[in-house]
């Protein structure tokens, strides 16, 4: 028998938990981590899923998590198509459902607050989260992560940039990687109508992360206890 949890049970769990999705280079993760330390939130950054031991994920239920684990190297993953890549890193999403809702039940069980930089999409947040604990922020025009994405000092970006030019055509790589953000599937996320609170980052040249914060403690009801 496959064991299902209704999700009425799951929202009941994370009743404390305020989630961030939506597009790349939006400021969810600098959102996460500013509401965190400002709130006193349990902060659960990027891939928070990795606390789950590597070695106890089974290459055959989880393929898309242990790609990287089986892969003959990075020049493989850096020559992935958009279609690929897209359906590898949908997998890995999906993957990710479960293994994301089990910690954060885990981290949320004293009754801390807890603010998430999810993967988890759109349809599942409605079932297991409410709007006022649910934010979707986006990038106006959505592709500037293709334009922006080596602008961060982030070390696994430095690291993937490094393997890129170990390529044996690094400009094809670097062209090839780039037009992964560039591809529309025939079914995608829209964004802009999820049905959960959004706003939207159009400022790239002058700091709006204060002003962005106040908006999302608002939403999330934070500023009646910060």
């Amino acid at each position: 028998m496959k064991i299902q949890i209704s999700d009425n049970l799951i929202r009941h769990y994370l009743r404390n938990v305020y989630f961030i999705n939506g597009h790349s280079y939006a400021g969810k993760s600098t959102m996460v981590r500013m509401l965190s330390e400002r709130y006193g939130m349990i902060h659960c950054g990027e891939n928070y899923h990795d606390a789950f031991p590597r070695e106890k994920l089974d290459r055959w239920k989880q393929p898309g998590l242990c790609y990287f684990d089986t892969m003959s190297g990075w020049q493989e993953w850096l020559s992935q198509t958009p279609e690929e890549h897209f359906r590898w890193t949908t997998q890995v999403s999906q993957e990710c459902i479960e293994l994301e809702i089990l910690e954060l039940i885990r981290l949320a069980a004293n009754g801390d607050k807890v603010i998430v930089d999810t993967n988890i999409p759109p349809e599942v947040l409605r079932e297991i989260s409410d709007y006022d604990h649910v934010a979707i922020m986006l990038c106006d025009p959505p592709d500037i992560t293709a334009q922006k994405f080596f602008d961060r000092d982030d070390p696994d970006k430095k690291f993937m940039y490094e393997q890129i030019q170990q390529c044996p055509d690094p400009e094809a790589t670097l062209r090839n990687f780039n037009s992964w953000a560039l591809y529309h599937p025939p079914l995608e996320t829209d964004w802009a109508h999820t049905g959960f609170f959004t706003c939207t980052r159009s400022d790239f040249e002058n700091d709006t992360r204060e002003e962005m914060l106040a908006v999302l403690a608002k939403h999330f009801h934070l500023e009646q206890e910060g």
